[in-house]
């Protein structure tokens, strides 16, 4: 009973931390070669666990699709949210990620055979907007923040771009779970390097000590523990149960960016924050069946 609530609360701090390390890393490297780095820590992190604990798989004949999952899933996120953060607050940046589960939603009847929104899911995403709306509302009634308002965009793009690359996973159901993060992110690593070469050869870049260690910790424990915690947790206790971490994620982000960034979070912040909590238990609670295990991760 500990050991599932432990897994949970560590999930969510871990991935809830993620905004608060890149917005340190971007500082010191282009968006693209922080997604770079990141995917390629967590890849080798997912390498050395698969191979510590055992997990063994044989090769997978599914070159394509895993690099077309891992544009959709990492390369565009990992960009997108950096190249964001440079204009938003880590605790904004937050609440937009807590995003993904509105597409996954949205979008699952264009991408899995049979699935419909029902009206939990339909009554959730209309929450969820106008928690957006409300989130924006200074910047909106303004017409001040474009620069902002445009970071929000791309950032609502990198989470869509996840939900899909969730929901085709699920067509993946013969694989270790932990192989197929680690090929993901594989594909993702090989893709953000090419990109990343062009835009900044990898001997020329300049990096603080703080930067180096952002960047580490986005790969080790954004890309790799933290995943591997998730499917213990589906293990020990089941996907609905570990699709709780969507609202430890936000409020963790919202908190951090407070406390640790002192940012000055207006009223409208955390109006947006309990909508999107009360948009995802109107999802939840209307569920009839248990979430499938990529319908339940984030970013």
């Amino acid at each position: 009973m500990i050991k599932k609530y432990f897994y949970l609360l560590a999930i969510g701090l871990i991935w809830g931390s993620q905004f608060l390390f890149q917005q340190k890393a971007v500082a010191d490297l282009s968006p693209v070669w922080v997604g770079a780095g990141r995917a390629v820590v967590g890849a080798a992190t997912l390498f050395i666990l698969a191979a510590l604990f055992g997990i063994k798989g044989g090769s997978s004949k599914r070159h394509l699709t895993y690099f077309g999952i891992a544009f959709l899933e990492a390369t565009i996120p990992f960009v997108g949210v950096a190249w964001g953060q440079q204009y938003l607050d880590t605790a904004v940046v937050a609440i937009l990620m807590g995003t993904i589960p509105f597409f996954t939603i949205l979008l699952s009847p264009l991408v899995i055979r049979g699935s419909r929104i029902t009206a939990a899911g339909l009554a959730s995403v209309v929450i969820g907007f106008i928690g957006l709306v409300a989130l924006f509302y200074p910047q909106l009634a303004s017409g001040s923040g474009q620069a902002s308002l445009v970071a929000a965009l791309v950032i609502i793009g990198a989470s869509a771009s996840f939900g899909v690359a969730l929901l085709i996973l699920k067509t993946i159901d013969d694989e270790h779970p932990i192989l197929v993060a680690r090929n993901v992110l594989s594909f993702a690593a090989i893709q953000l390097l090419v990109v990343a070469s062009f835009v900044q050869l990898p001997w020329t870049l300049e990096i603080s000590t703080g930067g180096a260690v952002s960047v580490l910790y986005l790969g080790v424990m954004c890309a790799g523990v933290v995943y591997f915690l998730y499917m213990a947790l589906i293990s020990e206790a089941g996907p609905v149960f570990a699709s709780m971490n969507n609202y430890l994620v936000p409020l963790v982000g919202v908190l951090l960016g407070a406390t640790v960034n002192n940012e000055a979070l207006p009223a409208t912040t955390w109006v947006a924050l309990a909508l999107v909590g009360a948009a995802l238990a109107v999802n939840q609670l209307g569920s009839r069946k248990p979430e499938e295990k990529g319908e339940a991760a984030t970013a």
